[in-house]
């Protein structure tokens, strides 16, 4: 057991890059069994968390290029996974838009073991634990600038 303060930080340091590779990798698998790219089922997980976002809003929140955010919102666009709309804001610009249906049937069914495996990893604590998780988990998201 992990006992001083510094090997309990490392320890937890070391099981988050874990945790952050495995899930990447396992989204590049359902992104592959769709059809899609890597990236392509990260912007659809921005537009779920942030609602409908502008192609410039998209590319400032990935860091890619405008073509390559064309690209992205193309290929999810053909797939039925996005609509672009016309901004309500401003008519000459277009807001990306999720279609939570198309998700749900596509996309849902393929990532139920692993939310079944996280809901079961959950159940297995107690709610001062629940809360101290996800107290870390909010402080890790707006440190990272989300």
């Amino acid at each position: 057991m992990t006992s001083t303060r510094e090997e309990l930080t490392g320890e937890i340091q070391g099981r988050l890059i874990r945790f952050i590779a495995e899930a990447v990798l396992y989204n590049h698998a359902v992104s592959a069994k769709v059809g899609l790219g890597a990236s392509d089922s990260q912007f659809m997980t921005l537009l779920q968390t942030y609602g409908p976002l502008t192609p410039r809003q998209l590319a400032e929140r990935t860091g890619l290029t405008s073509g390559t955010v064309t690209g992205v919102i193309d290929r999810l666009e053909s797939h039925g996974f996005v609509t672009r709309q016309p901004d309500p804001g401003d008519r000459r610009k277009v807001v990306v838009t999720p279609s939570f249906e198309a998700i749900q049937d596509k996309l849902v069914p393929l990532y139920a073991d692993q939310g079944e495996r996280m809901r079961g990893i959950l159940a297995s604590r107690s709610v001062e634990e629940l809360r101290t998780i996800s107290a870390f988990l909010a402080d890790s998201v707006a440190e990272a600038g989300g």
